[in-house]
């Protein structure tokens, strides 16, 4: 599978290799009269997994909706293909990025193909809509949802409708691809099997920008670490450069350890954590019957 879309270029716009596909300058977001975002800048490049990362309410899922176009900025602004996002019409950028949100709310109880069917939408009315059957096919492969093609999507366990989600997605075959948390629900085997599919897409090219909460995972699979603390950028680069002890401690306010292991690649993040205090094993008290002599 090629990362490559179908006719992924906005019009009036042109790609390039070596330029981003997405560029965030000065974005600054106010909700609830609460700054999330506060000058942030971030650029996405063709064939680059990006893990934005950082405690609570430091602002990613925020910046994923900005780059996704789903949230317009106060301050600030987003281009995609050199083109300003706000005027980049709806079905034109569907066609260059692909979101995953944290959670799919969905009216009606469509089944596992048809969701994942809706990835093809954008592509209606155009020569790619010949190819619809098997990117949905390929797609579910990939997710590791083709077992479940005629489960009802409400059915689903947490982790079954991730990938089913992450399946849509992947159909719409775009450069760009917007995860929120992704990997959140699934057990240990499916959130390796997710980020290896993201790494095949970004080794085709692809432009992958991720929200995670698991640091190791960010570790082993990104290309670029951003740690976001307070609705600014804290730090930006490469995971071992990132992902260090003394800087995680500081953000997170929780003592970590970061090490390295020859089998694994990048940084291992561990939190530090107090010594279980052993448990005393007394002996029970006796009953106060037991060694007494009962006369009928």
């Amino acid at each position: 599978m090629t990362a490559s879309p179908q006719d992924p270029v906005p019009t009036g716009a042109t790609a390039s290799p070596e330029a981003p596909l997405m560029v965030a300058s000065g974005v600054g977001v106010v909700l609830g009269g609460s700054t999330i975002l506060d000058g942030v800048g971030l650029e996405v490049r063709p064939g680059e997994l990006v893990a934005l990362v950082g405690p609570n309410g430091a602002g990613k899922s925020t910046l994923l909706s900005v780059l996704a176009g789903d949230l317009e900025p106060q301050v600030g602004d987003v281009a995609v293909l050199g083109v300003e996002l706000r005027r980049t019409p709806v079905r034109e950028l569907a066609r260059v990025r692909a979101v995953q949100v944290q959670e799919s709310q969905l009216s009606f109880a469509f089944t596992v193909t048809e969701v994942v069917a809706m990835g093809r939408a954008p592509w209606r009315g155009t020569a790619a809509e010949d190819d619809d059957d098997a990117v949905v096919g390929e797609s579910m492969s990939r997710a590791d949802v083709t077992h479940l093609a005629p489960r009802r999507f409400p059915s689903l366990s947490g982790g079954e409708k991730a990938r089913t989600s992450f399946a849509r997605a992947l159909a719409q075959r775009t450069p760009v691809l917007l995860l929120d948390e992704p990997t959140a629900a699934l057990d240990i085997r499916h959130q390796e099997a997710l980020l290896t599919q993201v790494r095949h897409l970004v080794d085709g090219g692809a432009a992958v920008v991720v929200v995670l909460h698991d640091l190791s995972l960010a570790g082993a699979y990104a290309d670029r670490v951003v740690l976001l603390s307070g609705g600014r950028v804290r730090a930006e680069g490469p995971p071992d450069d990132v992902l260090t002890s003394a800087l995680l401690t500081e953000v997170y306010g929780h003592p970590v350890e970061v090490v390295h292991h020859p089998d694994h690649p990048g940084p291992i993040v561990l939190p530090l954590r107090q010594p279980r205090t052993p448990r005393v094993t007394r002996e029970p008290a006796p009953h106060p019957l037991v060694d007494e002599e009962i006369t009928p």
